[in-house]
């Protein structure tokens, strides 16, 4: 009798050590196939979304629509070319670094050749806003923004 509550025991542990085994195998899969969330302003894990960055452009610069189709165009052949860089084990992180400063000037400069000279200048603006945001996020938080506050 105890041999047989035994292997009952065992055969019980058996069964939920499997099925918890295979629960987090499962979960691991869900969450490889399950694709990032997009962000508010079309930002991705690895990238952003051409069509809303276009959609964001044409508000801020009042794109017509023939800017509006080469602006989509060169932003989706900019994602493409920082993709295929991405996935490119050849070559080492400094370089892949900077080649994507190179994939991006080089968009840059084909946005801003598409512009009248009105669009220029607020675009102008934007880039420094960016490059502006990108400094202070390399520098991170001022000194004092992680203290508390002083007593009063």
């Amino acid at each position: 009798m105890l041999k047989k509550c035994l292997l009952a025991l065992m055969a019980t542990g058996l069964i939920s050590v499997t099925a918890t085994f295979a629960a987090a195998q499962d979960s691991q899969s869900n969450d490889q196939q399950a694709p990032p969330p997009a962000q508010e302003n079309g930002m991705r894990h690895h990238g952003f979304d051409p069509a809303q960055r276009t959609a964001q452009l044409t508000k801020q610069l009042k794109l017509n629509s023939d800017q509006q189709a080469k602006v989509q165009a060169a932003l989706e052949s900019e994602r493409s070319q920082m993709e295929s860089l991405h996935q490119d084990t050849s070559v080492s992180r400094e370089d892949k670094r900077a080649k994507m400063m190179d994939i991006h000037q080089a968009t840059d400069t084909q946005i801003r050749g598409l512009l009248d000279s009105n669009q220029q200048k607020k675009w102008d603006a934007i880039q420094a806003n960016r490059e502006q945001r990108m400094q202070e996020h390399r520098q991170g938080p001022p000194p004092d923004a992680g203290s508390a506050p002083p007593p009063q």
